[in-house]
């Protein structure tokens, strides 16, 4: 099996977007709990990310929701993060929370209505001018509840035009990720719910339009590896939203629910070529944390990542590749067993402290104060969650 200090120099390449959402209150349909230190604006909760990359190295970006994190001025939002070790990376859509959009947002059948989602992305596409951001990522509550209640034929053909009115306003640089979703909010049909129709839409769009995949948005047994493979093998995975779920879209702490199957899929990842700074592929996470504190829930996530890439990376591929080719399937299963089995925990905090970081990262940072230190700070105002 490879070792350890040959795949150090490797995990340097790692980053890891935090989404901004993360931090504020957010949770099930039934019940958002709100919490003391919760951040009440964009710049709070750019300072609350802050900190995971401070203490892990790992998160040097913060994506942001519009109008969610909506400013007057962009630029210095950006100063703000620069200001605090971060940058200000993917810009979301959001076209599900306006009553306009009840009956769909880019596949309405109002013109009308459907071009107010247009000009939505044309402001996030002016967000991402000022912000200095690559990816616009896309993702549709489109969808219908009954059978007969709408054409679904009709809203692809709809979504195909914005798509393409949106994509022709990108700069030269900037990129379009479409993220799918096989059910919810919608229960009969997603206009996007899967890995296909999405790669369908983008593939007519340019080679700047790519799908984003989310690990959450899958049917129960989704083999999600194979679906990263193939979209690597096409060229068109742009970006993860990594999260757990042990029923539906929980959006839990990545890793929490099936840690091999986080493991399968960097190995791909891996195996593809999606990893690395020139790779094109974005690592980020998309989670609520409706329990747990904000700040160590995405400091855990990002963390969980690391060890599982760092478990792929450990794959002896040559090993690998030889007893597939022999037809071994037991010794195949094993040497991709053995990497997934090697605790690396002790090996990764030796290297943190080696480039000086705290070799535990979660107990650093609990020590830092700064939870306690926001609860009795932030008092008044209104804490930031879904909507806001």
């Amino acid at each position: 099996m490879t070792s350890f200090s040959s795949i150090a120099a490797r995990l340097e390449e790692q980053a890891i977007e935090l989404p901004s959402w993360a931090f504020g209150n957010s949770g099930t349909r039934f019940k958002v709990f709100g919490t003391p230190g919760t951040p009440r604006t964009p710049e709070e909760k750019i300072a609350d990310a802050a900190q995971v990359n401070k203490y892990t190295a790992l998160s040097p970006t913060v994506a942001l929701h519009i109008p969610w994190d909506k400013v007057d001025d962009y630029t210095a939002l950006r100063t703000f993060a620069n200001d605090h070790g971060v940058d200000l990376g993917t810009v979301n859509s959001n076209t599900f929370q306006d009553d306009d959009y009840k009956f769909g947002s880019l596949t309405h059948v109002d013109p009308t209505i459907r071009q107010k989602a247009i000009d939505h992305h044309f402001e996030c596409i002016d967000v991402m001018d000022q912000t200095g951001s690559r990816d616009l990522k896309i993702w549709l509550a489109d969808g219908s509840n009954y059978p007969g209640q709408a054409d679904i034929r009709g809203r692809q053909d709809r979504l195909a035009d914005s798509l393409q009115k949106i994509y022709d306003c990108l700069g030269d640089e900037q990129r379009m990720v479409l993220e799918y979703k096989f059910f919810e909010p919608a229960f009969y049909h997603m206009d996007v719910p899967d890995w296909g129709t999405s790669y369908a839409q983008v593939a007519a769009l340019g080679e700047r339009a790519l799908v984003c995949l989310d690990t959450g948005h899958h049917a129960p047994g989704t083999n999600i590896e194979f679906i990263v493979m193939q979209l690597l093998r096409l060229g068109k995975l742009g970006s993860f939203d990594f999260n757990s779920r042990f029923y539906a879209d929980d959006d839990l702490i990545v890793g929490a629910a099936d840690p091999f199957q986080l493991f399968r899929i960097l190995y791909e990842v891996v195996r593809g070529g999606g990893y690395g700074a020139d790779s094109g592929v974005a690592f980020m996470l998309d989670q609520c944390h409706n329990v747990e504190d904000k700040v160590p829930g995405q400091m855990r996530s990002v963390l969980n990542v690391q060890e599982m890439t760092a478990r792929a990376l450990l794959v002896d591929s040559d090993a690998l590749t030889a007893a597939q080719d022999a037809g071994d399937v037991l010794g195949a299963n094993g040497i991709l067993m053995d990497a997934f089995y090697t605790d690396v925990r002790a090996d990764l905090a030796a290297w943190r402290e080696s480039r000086g970081l705290p070799a535990d990262p979660m107990a650093a940072y609990a020590a830092s104060g700064y939870q306690q230190k926001i609860a009795e700070e932030r008092v008044g105002g209104v804490q930031a969650g879904w909507g806001a």
